[in-house]
C-alpha cells in the first residue's frame, strides 16, 4: 500500500471550480450575515419593563381623612387634594353604610395597602373602605353595639374618639367607659379631641375660648355624641368601643406620658388637672 504525502495546511493551494468560487462567496456573505445578526439577537427589540418594586403606603390608627387623602395624593404622584376630591365624587362608589351619609371619615381603615404602577386614588380609597367593612360588619360588633344602644356607625364614632383619646392601647376599654358612663347621665363628654376635630388641629391644650366655639363637634356644649368619626379607628379601639372596660369613671387626664388618671370624683379629677398643668409648665421653662 502507498501512502500520499500530505503538503502542510498553509502550503497548499485550493484549486476552486467555478461552483466552489460561488460555494465560498456565498458562505462569506452568510458568515456576514451572522456577524450583523449577533448583536441584534442581543438587543432583542424592544427592551421590557424592569419588574415593578413592591411599595405600600402605611395609614396609622387614627389619621383623620384629610391625613389620608394627603399620603395617597403623595404616594401616587398626584396632585394635591385629587384624593379628597375622588373621596367626594359619587362616581367613586365608596361602599359606606348610608349611616355615613357619604362622608368617608371612620371608614378609611387604617392598615398597610400594596401601591402599584396602576394604583388610582379611587381604587386605594375603596379598599380602605371595603376593608372597613369587613372589620366592622361582623355579626359581633353589630351584637356589642347593640348592648350599648348604639347602631354600628355610632360605635365607630366612640371608637374614633377612643383612638383619639387613649395615651396606650391599655387605657383604650377605659376611655371608652368613660364615654358611656357620661352618655348615660346625659352628661357632654367634653373632649378636646372632638374641639381639635372641629379646630383641625392636634393639641393638649385646650383653651376656654376653644369650648366655647360654634361646633357640632364641640362636646363641651352638645350632648350626646358627634355627627360623625373624628378619625379612622383601628381594631384595638373598635374592640374597646364594643367591649369597654367596667368602671364607674366619669373623668380622665393623662398627666405625662403612660400616666392617665381615671376617676369618678371630680375633686380628685380637678387635682389631677392641676399637676397636669403643673407638668406642662415645668416643661415649657425648661
Amino acid at each position: 500500500m502507498t501512502y500520499r504525502s500530505w503538503q502542510p495546511e498553509h502550503r497548499r493551494r485550493p484549486r476552486l471550480t467555478r461552483r466552489g468560487k460561488l460555494v465560498v462567496l456565498v458562505g462569506a456573505v452568510l458568515a456576514a450575515a451572522a456577524a450583523v445578526a449577533v448583536p441584534l439577537l442581543l438587543i432583542g427589540g424592544p427592551e421590557k419593563p424592569a419588574p415593578e418594586k413592591e411599595r405600600t403606603l402605611l395609614i396609622p390608627e387614627g389619621w383623620r381623612g384629610g391625613e389620608v387623602y394627603a399620603a395617597v395624593d403623595r404616594s401616587l404622584g398626584l396632585a394635591a387634594g385629587t384624593a379628597r376630591k375622588a373621596a367626594q365624587t359619587p362616581a367613586t362608589n365608596l361602599a359606606l353604610p348610608a349611616a355615613a351619609g357619604g362622608n368617608p371619615e371612620g371608614y378609611l381603615f387604617p392598615a398597610t395597602y400594596p401601591v402599584g404602577r396602576a394604583t388610582t386614588a379611587e381604587g386605594l380609597l375603596r379598599y380602605m373602605v371595603d376593608t372597613a367593612g369587613k372589620r366592622f360588619g361582623t355579626a359581633s360588633i353589630a351584637e356589642g353595639a347593640r348592648s350599648h344602644g348604639l347602631s354600628v356607625h355610632q360605635t365607630v364614632i366612640v371608637a374614633s374618639i377612643v383612638q383619639a383619646e387613649a395615651d396606650t392601647a391599655a387605657d383604650m376599654g377605659k376611655v371608652a367607659r368613660v364615654v358611656y358612663n357620661r352618655l348615660a347621665r346625659g352628661m357632654p363628654l367634653q373632649m378636646d379631641s372632638t374641639i381639635n376635630y372641629a379646630l383641625g388641629r392636634d393639641t393638649v391644650d385646650t383653651s376656654q375660648s376653644d369650648t366655647r366655639i360654634d361646633s357640632p363637634y364641640n362636646t363641651y356644649e352638645r350632648t350626646g355624641l358627634p355627627p360623625s368619626p373624628i378619625g379612622n379607628p383601628g381594631d384595638e379601639a373598635m374592640a374597646a368601643a364594643v367591649a369597654p372596660a367596667p368602671g364607674d369613671w366619669l373623668y380622665f387626664v393623662t398627666v405625662r406620658p403612660g400616666d392617665t388618671r381615671f376617676t369618678a370624683n371630680y375633686a380628685e379629677h380637678q387635682a389631677n388637672v392641676a399637676e397636669f398643668n403643673e407638668q406642662r409648665r415645668a416643661g415649657a421653662s425648661s
